[in-house]
């Protein structure tokens, strides 16, 4: 990989640190807008929003970036791909049609629908008069889900009829998502085992990612609010070595004819959030980028070359992924009060060193004369790799265990089954 070659990846969370950290094995010249205290330590930040596409664009033109590889949601929802190829930039990320299987839930409930492809019953509502009276017929537990991005937080489940009375106020009256809370989808709730399935699409090949697993609520034993994930780990053990052929085979595949079908083009990740019960599954939600805390184990297990890899996916020329044989689990260091209030600017001390069989990434800091502080609810992403699952969680948590910052929180049972 030549030197000259000019990377840039958008965001500022653990995930744009794995992508940043993967990328300096391709021997290139890195950038990241925002970027964190972390990936500063890799790449030159650059102080653009995400959301400001017009900005983006003028620098990556200005600065001739070769490759621009898009980590959150809202830039991919804004349209920023379909800007980039525009004017002839290379750009990893699905485009704004494309990107409507994330950005809102009410499409990806209707695409899945009208395709058969496996996923709870549901219906969609802008009055919440009437999304009342529907649930008045309706069994409890049920999801109620703002249509637009949330930042990991518009799924809500609830366990009554008084609970979603509530929550159908919050979003479509108080407006408490905003735009994103204009429609609401309330579907049956699904029991089962998570699991997060990832893809690479060129276009015309599905490619699959390692199964994931995610650990969404804030506290131990999955209770409490849903977050933007507290922990994760790969590969999964209770799966049999045929589940992600039978995925492919009753899901991605009749996806990509669909989606084909649609006139969609689909180009980057595509992650599908399961519910596996038996040998049934269904699709709790779609993502169009590399899962966040997934990302973090995922990414570290990839042996394939990321410059490459992206490159053959806008080329429509994907290859077969090469994955190294360990196990990778993470576990998120957070602010006391996530995913609700909490405080920043904490000095952040201890070892921050990675190590041969342990990584930190960076989810939410800056750097300022030489120490870290806190910037956001998930702080710090701790993976720990192993030849087992019980080795990789017991070398995230021995690193856990050497980090302080005020209000240090995380789960002490992720990868626990």
């Amino acid at each position: 990989m030549s030197k000259e070659m000019k990377v840039m990846v958008i965001g500022s969370g653990g995930r744009e640190h794995a992508i940043c950290w993967k990328l300096k094995q391709s021997n290139c010249d890195i950038y990241c807008a925002p970027g964190n205290g972390g990936i500063s330590q890799i790449a030159d930040l650059v102080p653009i929003k995400p959301d400001n596409i017009p900005e983006m664009l003028e620098y990556a033109q200005k600065e001739k970036i070769d490759l621009t590889i898009v980590g959150p949601e809202v830039p991919l929802g804004l349209g920023i791909v379909d800007e980039f190829i525009k004017n002839n930039l290379q750009i990893f990320g699905p485009n704004k049609n494309a990107a409507r299987l994330e950005t809102s839930k009410a499409f990806a409930r209707d695409f899945c629908q009208k395709y058969n492809l496996p996923s709870p019953a549901y219906e969609k509502f802008t009055d919440s008069k009437k999304a009342k009276d529907y649930l008045s017929a309706k069994s409890f537990p049920i999801v109620i889900k703002a249509d637009g991005l949330a930042a990991g937080k518009g799924a809500i489940i609830v366990h009554n009829k008084q609970e979603a009375h509530i929550t159908i106020e919050r979003i479509l009256d108080k407006k408490e998502f905003g735009q994103s809370g204009n429609t609401i989808v309330i579907e049956d709730f699904l029991t089962g085992q998570e699991v997060s399935m990832l893809v690479l699409c060129d276009g015309n090949t599905i490619m699959p990612i390692i199964p994931a697993r995610d650990h969404k609520p804030i506290f131990d034993g999955n209770q409490g609010p849903n977050t933007g994930g507290m922990g994760s780990y790969a590969p999964i053990p209770d799966l049999g070595n045929d589940f992600t052929s039978n995925i492919q085979t009753k899901l991605f595949d009749p996806m990509l004819r669909a989606l084909k079908k649609e006139n969609i083009e689909y180009k980057g990740v595509l992650y599908a959030g399961l519910m596996i019960s038996g040998n049934d599954f269904n699709i709790v939600e779609f993502n169009c980028r590399w899962g966040d805390p997934e990302a973090e184990v995922l990414i570290p297990l990839l042996k394939t070359d990321m410059v490459s890899l992206c490159l053959d996916t806008i080329e429509g020329k994907l290859k077969q992924l090469e994955w190294q044989n360990k196990y990778a689990l993470t576990v998120i260091a957070a602010s006391d009060g996530y995913p609700q209030k909490y405080e920043t600017n904490k000095l952040i001390t201890g070892d921050l060193s990675d190590t041969e069989d342990t990584i930190i990434f960076h989810c939410g800091t800056k750097k300022e004369n030489n120490n870290f502080y806190t910037t956001g609810g998930r702080v710090l992403s701790i993976t720990g790799l192993g030849n087992s699952l019980v080795q990789a969680r017991a070398r995230s948590y021995k690193k856990i265990k050497q980090i302080q910052f005020d209000n240090i929180y995380y789960r002490t049972d992720i990868g626990n089954r």
